[in-house]
């Protein structure tokens, strides 16, 4: 097991806040849901959530920016919903690749 000192989980965690990513919560492997990180800054937090469209709600920040998606129904939901969503919110869309573990799934 690989021990890392607090300042290189900071790096990290600086680093990851910088580009999206995405979560995905499995059960008995299968996807019961999933959470698309957006950039945001290091101390931003949820303060409001908005749906999205049937199984897609946003996080907001306290400026009112998108910090995330919830994807409440992966097996429901797909890429192109997901990138509508995105677009409508100020967001570069999804490409395959970063939806390949829900599509995997």
């Amino acid at each position: 097991m690989t021990n890392y000192s607090s300042s290189q989980l900071l790096t990290h965690w600086i680093n990851l806040v910088k580009q999206r990513y995405l979560e995905v919560t499995y059960r008995k492997g299968k996807a019961v849901a999933a959470y698309l990180y957006l950039p945001r800054s290091t101390d931003a937090h949820s303060v409001r959530t908005e749906a999205g469209g049937p199984g897609l709600r946003v996080d907001y920040d306290a400026t009112g920016s998108p910090i995330g998606v919830e994807i409440t129904s992966p097996a429901n939901v797909t890429l192109e919903q997901v990138s509508t969503l995105l677009q409508h919110v100020g967001q570069t869309p999804l490409n395959a690749e970063e939806w390949t573990p829900l599509r995997a799934a």
